[in-house]
């Protein structure tokens, strides 16, 4: 069935606060997932954009596809979703808000258009982190010093937009309907089509309206009051900003806001596809690439741990073969592409042998046993971290490790590159609360006492070990020669949205 694709990443969305239990946040996505197919058991295959993303592209995990800290490129010696739409006709075009997301990283393969609504004309050069990191008279210097790179006149317009009017509104998502409506009134109708689209909501900094924030906030609370506290991430990590539970309640509803925001402008999206007469004929997904901690765990952002608040994500998919119901099957975000590429009866033999995602739509899919994640490197690194907030303790130290996991339906393990192993059992413990292991002098995980629990804790542990071994033996990982380097722009605008680069 040829069809047209939608994918909607919900950039830094947990499941448990865009369908919670106590209240509505998202009723567009739970009309979607009424109408269409809500997968309940959903995981990221990584804990932050970049290689998640990655895998969203290209249906591997970052070993194989071998974009993560340490090297910031999703490099082309595998097909992405794009290209095996583009290569079976379909008109592709993406709309990013993110900068991870973008040409620069290796994100625009195989679009026909690739548009940044950080630019408000499309450009290599972009000074908007240049207007926007420096003062004064050094902000006079700095413009001047790249004034030239490229066109001048483009250079000016992409930096008064970045420093004085994208952030008017939102964070890109009106700009981003606006554009892909109009795409969609002027497009050549005759192909089907593939649209990505990245919403930079809710990532941090969390600046929601008050009209969609007013009924999250706890009670006392004011909405100038919850704007007012910290969201310095870094600081907190470190040690170096205090932040009460009254805080991080606070904070939350923020968080909410953003997502009843989004989902207020995933609504005008759909109406927009309505109202060019295309709605009919489209899968529509919404997605988010992973979660956020907001103070689980000790921890702020969606850096430095592979626990369920950054990996458990909402995947609703409306449209085509995907009717009522609602799907609990555990599933990895690297099933998504196989899937949409069944969805549309796209043949793409290159996409499905690289592949280690399973299409959900395959009658030999069945019950998945298990799945991964992979945080392959720290981001930020220790020394990007120290230069940000100072000297850094033992116990932020201990973050410099990778980290990889495998999760069953209850049982979960999370290996550490130091030697530290953590054993959940989610189905008891959601909010894994409780790791039922100690590390022996050797590394070996050992139960954490001598009783019944344990004992089957350690057992499953040592399933588990075995699993990630043998997952990781069965495929080529990624060698790639060195980290790519990204433009000083690129860079501090990154740092710009939180993420630290050295």
């Amino acid at each position: 069935m040829t069809c047209n694709i939608v994918v909607i990443v919900m950039d830094t969305a947990r499941y448990r606060d865009v369908f919670p239990d106590d209240e509505t946040v998202a009723p567009t996505l739970e009309s979607l997932a009424a109408e269409g197919t809500s997968f309940d058991d959903a995981v990221a295959p990584a804990p932050w954009t970049l290689p998640s993303h990655a895998s969203l592209f290209t249906g591997t995990y970052p070993s194989k596809h071998g974009a993560h800290a340490d090297h910031k490129h999703l490099d082309g010696n595998l097909q992405t979703l794009a290209e095996a739409f583009a290569g079976a006709g379909y008109e592709t075009v993406a709309v990013s808000n993110n900068t991870w997301i973008s040409d620069e990283f290796g994100f625009a393969c195989g679009f026909e258009r690739f548009r940044k609504t950080w630019q408000y004309l499309q450009a290599d050069t972009d000074l908007g982190p240049v207007a926007r990191t420096n003062e004064g008279r050094a902000k006079v210097r700095a413009l001047a010093r790249s004034l030239f790179d490229g066109n001048p006149l483009v250079n000016v317009l992409n930096a008064i937009y970045g420093q004085f009017l994208r952030k008017r509104e939102d964070s890109g998502a009106r700009r981003t309907n606006e554009w892909i409506r109009e795409w969609l009134a002027d497009r050549d109708d005759e192909r089907p089509f593939f649209c990505f689209v990245n919403y930079l909501e809710p990532h941090l900094e969390y600046r929601p309206p008050r009209e969609t924030t007013e009924r999250f906030l706890p009670d006392g609370t004011s909405y100038d009051e919850a704007m007012g506290v910290p969201q310095d991430a870094w600081s907190y990590v470190a040690g170096d900003l205090d932040l009460t539970e009254d805080d991080f309640d606070a904070l939350r509803a923020l968080y909410r806001g953003e997502i009843a925001y989004l989902d207020d402008r995933i609504a005008d999206l759909r109406d927009a596809l309505m109202d060019t007469g295309v709605w009919e004929d489209t899968v529509f997904v919404v997605t988010g690439d992973h979660g956020e901690n907001i103070g689980d765990h000790g921890l702020m952002d969606h850096q430095y741990a592979l626990y369920e608040t950054l990996l458990h994500v909402p995947l609703v998919i409306h449209g085509g073969p995907f009717t009522s119901e609602r799907d609990d099957r555990l599933v990895s975000l690297t099933d998504l592409a196989p899937t949409l590429l069944d969805a549309a009866d796209v043949d793409a033999p290159a996409f499905h042998k690289q592949t280690q995602g399973v299409s959900l739509l395959a009658d030999s899919h069945g019950e998945r046993e298990h799945v991964f994640a992979e945080y392959l490197a720290p981001q930020p690194s220790m020394d990007a971290l120290s230069e940000r907030v100072g000297s850094l303790s033992d116990d932020v130290r201990r973050y410099d490790r990778a980290l990889r996991a495998v999760r069953g339906d209850d049982w979960k393990l999370i290996r550490g590159s130091d030697g530290s192993n953590e054993c959940y059992h989610i189905g008891s413990d959601p909010g894994e609360t409780t790791n039922l292991l100690s590390n022996g002098a050797d590394g070996a995980v050992e139960a954490s006492a001598a009783d019944e629990d344990s004992v089957e804790a350690a057992h499953r542990a040592d399933t588990l070990d075995n699993v990630l071994d043998g997952w990781l033996a069965s495929f080529d990982h990624a060698d790639p020669d060195s980290d790519p380097t990204m433009s000083d722009a690129t860079a501090k605008r990154l740092e710009d949205l939180g993420y630290l680069q050295k």
